[in-house]
């Protein structure tokens, strides 16, 4: 099995998104500082996770997601209410 995950910054409110087949051990790196690009945005909670099948699978979700470029697409993927 593989994940596609979404952090969100606590610092900032900026999102990442990614993929791995232990996305636990993913946050961990990511809030260790191990993770170059998300390094200054520390901490780091997960919002969202969505298992699949295979690693191609996750990849092509991962960059489905990531194509969308929209905030709004993200919060209402995650189920965060962006009206108010």
């Amino acid at each position: 099995m593989f994940y596609v995950y979404i952090l969100e910054s606590e610092k900032s409110g900026r999102y990442y998104i990614g993929y791995s087949a232990d996305p636990d051990r993913r946050l961990l790196e990511h809030n260790l500082g191990k993770v170059k690009s998300t390094r200054n945005y520390r901490p780091w909670v997960k919002v969202y996770a969505e298992e699949l099948d295979t690693e191609l699978q996750a990849v092509r979700r991962e960059r489905e997601i990531k194509s969308q470029k929209s905030r709004s697409y993200i919060a209402k993927l995650i189920g965060k209410d962006t009206s108010r």
